[in-house]
C-alpha cells in the first residue's frame, strides 16, 4: 500500500488539522474498586484525587468480565471505518491500557485502548467497553488529573463520529502539577510531522494517549487492516522529532507493537494525546 495512502470521510475537511490546549498535568495514583461497572471505578477514582479529568495507566489487572471491540471495515454510510461486534471475556486478565477521562453531555466519559489475554491465554487488543466490564479485584492505577482543559465529545463533521475534543475547564488544584498539552489530530494527518509543530518552543514532552492510524506502520512490520486501533507507550517529542512507540490492533484482532516507522503513518480517525513535560 502506499505510504501516503489516505482515507475518504464523509464531511468537509476542518481547516484545523489539529486542537492543542494548555493544562496542568498532576501525578495521581489512584484506587480502582471491583465490583463496579469500569467507567464508573474510575471516575470515582479520580474524584477521590480532587479530579474529573485526567490519563490513566492501567497496570495488569483481572476482570470478572471484560467487553471490548475491535476495527471493522467501513459501514455503507460513508464513514470510513466502524466497529466490530462486542467481544466478552470472562475472568480476562489485562496486560495494560490506556484512557482518557472526560465528559459527554455533561456526564463523564472515558475512552479506553488495553490489551489483554483471553482465559485461554491468547493475547488480544481493543476499544474497552468501560460500562460493560468489571474488575475482579481492586487495582492501583498511576496517571494524571487534569487542570485548565479536558476533553469533551462534541460531533465531528468531518468523520461522522462523536468524538473527543480539548476543552478549557476547571477542576483539580490550578496552577498544580507539570506544564502539558492536552491535544487531538485530524484525519490522514501525519503524527511525526504534527507533533513538533504541536510542541514547538516546549521543553521535551513525554506523550501519553491514543488513537487510530490508517494501517499501523512499524519499523519492522506493518498491520494490514487500513483502520487500527493505537495505544500509545514509552513516547516523547522533542525538537524536530518524535518518537511513537505502541501497541495497534486491526481487523483480526490480534495486536504488535514496536516503533512507530517515521512519516510513514497517517491518523484514521483521530488521536487524543496528552503531552506532558518530560521531568514529570
Amino acid at each position: 500500500m502506499n505510504t501516503l495512502q489516505e482515507l475518504a470521510h464523509p464531511g468537509p475537511r476542518a481547516a484545523d488539522r489539529y486542537a492543542a490546549l494548555p493544562c496542568r498535568a498532576q501525578p495521581v495514583t489512584l484506587r480502582l474498586a471491583a465490583g463496579l461497572p469500569f467507567d464508573q471505578a474510575v471516575v470515582q477514582g479520580f474524584a477521590a484525587a480532587g479530579f474529573t479529568a485526567g490519563y490513566l495507566r492501567l497496570p495488569p489487572a483481572r476482570f470478572a468480565r471484560l467487553t471490548y471491540v475491535i476495527p471493522a471495515p467501513a459501514p455503507d454510510d460513508g464513514r470510513a471505518a466502524w466497529y466490530s461486534k462486542p467481544h466478552v471475556l470472562m475472568d480476562a486478565a489485562a496486560s495494560e491500557a490506556g484512557l482518557h477521562l472526560g465528559s459527554n453531555a455533561g456526564a463523564p466519559f472515558l475512552h479506553c485502548h488495553g490489551l489483554w489475554r483471553t482465559p485461554g491465554g491468547d493475547l488480544r487488543m481493543g476499544h474497552l467497553l468501560a460500562p460493560d466490564s468489571v474488575l475482579r479485584e481492586d487495582v492501583i492505577a498511576t496517571g494524571w488529573g487534569l487542570s485548565g482543559a479536558a476533553l469533551d465529545v462534541a460531533p465531528d463533521p468531518e468523520t461522522g463520529f462523536d468524538l473527543f475534543a480539548p476543552a478549557a475547564a476547571t477542576g483539580g488544584e490550578a496552577g498544580a502539577g507539570a506544564p502539558a498539552l492536552l491535544c487531538t489530530m485530524r484525519p490522514n494527518e501525519d503524527p511525526h510531522s504534527l507533533l513538533p509543530q504541536i510542541a514547538r518552543g516546549m521543553a521535551p514532552l513525554r506523550i501519553e494517549g491514543i488513537g487510530s492510524l490508517v494501517h499501523t506502520r512499524f519499523a519492522s512490520g506493518t498491520l494490514d487492516s487500513y483502520a487500527t486501533e493505537v495505544l500509545l507507550r514509552t513516547s516523547c517529542v522533542a525538537g524536530d522529532s518524535a518518537t511513537l512507540n505502541a501497541a495497534s490492533v486491526g481487523f483480526d484482532g490480534t495486536p504488535m507493537t514496536g516503533v512507530l516507522r517515521p512519516h510513514a503513518n497517517r491518523i484514521c480517525i483521530t488521536a487524543e494525546l496528552l503531552l506532558i513535560e518530560a521531568e514529570a
